[in-house]
């Protein structure tokens, strides 16, 4: 899901792509090793991730190739990243089927770091133990064992926005001005309200917003402790950001606000490029997912403002080696190129992941993108990383944060109380884990 050019940016494009050419020519003349079981020196290296990483629709397996002749890449994915993450543990336990390189969401790493250390490499055993130095201090910190394993490479992180359709609105008579909108909606009560007053007026079968699920996660996303606290103990029963978010996810669906829309389904997708909602909590990695969803058709119809609070994170991921990978070290020497600063640039000005090296967050502050009406999505989305605090990551983050996610969807679909979907979840959680 490629991204448009954006303007002013002539110059520190031509920069980006003089360093990445230095790196071709770099790579081109050291080139990568063949494992010892390619008799012809040619090797396959297996990429498994979910959702949209943007690494094959922004050229970047084709520059590696093209640089490394002997290297062939095959990507598999998966958009959802539950089934993904379940079919991940079934090939980790049975020891067979996984790639050479398998992608991680955040809320999966403290699972990996305490319960599955042993199932990944080390990335220090295959020379690239320094690939997450130049990575925000978090970034890093939440993928090292507490003896100094370092089992993943960082990506990108997911600051918060709302991306919402201007032709809609306009059709609803609201403003359209992203300044304006960010002010009216600075809090999650003002984009409720808003939503009401958009109800009022919009065509029918036309919802404020995709889901309370999406409104959930980008909630609950703002806070620093949200299911687990900083000594790794379960809260998410008593955390007020898991009630606050809860209780303002099911007023959505009373005040009847969403398209009911379970978020990474065909109907969602396709919802995209009909215009069933008007607003979606928007993370930075959720641009590229629009415009594939929307395509060219919507350009222009889709803006981006800062969302309530202005700050938030909802995702980010790392690339890790499975232990029982065929070609690890080529699958280092990939993932150290993927993850280089340079890289990280190209991935936020095409696609829209933002970088979580520090030296890349510095050189995309001014990217534009004109398929959003030339919002300064670097400024927005920079604003919003930089007010967010380093969230507790727990252990089951992942299983907690579906349960609720899922129970939302019972209030929405099955008409079932708010109060009999939330034990739902607590039940959900505690069967999860055995219990």
């Amino acid at each position: 899901m490629p991204m448009r050019p954006f303007r002013a940016r002539r110059t520190a494009a031509l920069g980006t792509a003089a360093l990445a050419a230095t790196m071709l020519l770099t790579a081109c003349s050291s080139g990568g090793t063949a494992s010892k079981d390619a008799a012809d020196g040619k090797v396959t290296l297996t990429i498994d991730l979910f959702g949209t990483f943007g690494f094959k629709e922004t050229g970047l397996y084709d520059e590696y190739m093209k640089a490394h002749p002997n290297i062939t890449i095959k990507q598999s994915d998966t958009q959802d990243e539950a089934q993904y993450w379940q079919a991940l543990q079934t090939k980790l336990a049975g020891g067979g089927g996984v790639a050479d390189i398998q992608g991680l969401e955040v809320g999966r790493v403290a699972s990996v770091v305490q319960k599955q250390a042993d199932k990944f490499t080390d990335l220090k055993t295959v020379g690239i133990g320094d690939v997450n130095d130049g990575l925000v201090g978090w970034k890093g910190a939440a993928i090292k064992t507490a003896d100094g394993k370092v089992l993943g490479a960082g990506t990108d992180v997911g600051p918060e926005a709302i991306c919402y359709r201007t032709d809609l609105f306009k059709a609803a008579g609201l403003p359209t001005d992203r300044t304006e909108l960010a002010a009216k909606w600075s809090t999650w009560q003002g984009y409720l309200e808003l939503g009401k007053q958009y109800a009022a007026k919009a065509q029918p079968g036309n919802a404020w917003t995709d889901s309370a699920a999406g409104m959930f996660t980008a909630e609950v996303g703002q806070q620093k402790v949200r299911y687990s606290d900083e000594g790794g103990k379960p809260v998410y029963e008593t955390s007020p950001a898991v009630k606050t978010a809860w209780e303002d996810s099911t007023k959505l669906v009373a005040d009847g606000l969403s398209a009911k829309l379970p978020q990474w389904t065909p109907e969602w997708n396709k919802a995209f490029s009909t215009g069933k909602f008007a607003t979606l909590s928007c993370p930075a990695w959720m641009i590229g997912y629009i415009k594939g969803q929307a395509g060219d058709a919507s350009a222009g119809k889709w803006d981006i403002a800062a969302g309530p609070g202005k700050t938030g994170n909802w995702g980010g991921s790392y690339l890790a080696i499975p232990r029982t990978a065929k070609h690890p070290k080529e699958a280092a020497e990939l993932i150290k190129w993927l993850t280089a600063k340079e890289q990280q640039v190209k991935l936020f000005t095409k696609q829209g992941s933002f970088p979580s090296s520090t030296a890349a967050q510095a050189e995309i502050k001014s990217v534009q993108d004109p398929y959003f009406n030339n919002a300064p999505i670097g400024q927005i989305f920079s604003e919003s990383a930089a007010a967010m605090p380093a969230q507790v990551l727990g252990t089951d983050d992942g299983v907690i944060g579906k349960a609720f996610t899922d129970a939302l969807g019972e209030v929405e679909r099955t008409n079932t109380a708010p109060a009999t979907a939330w034990q739902h979840a607590l039940d959900n959680v505690k069967k999860a884990n055995g219990n």
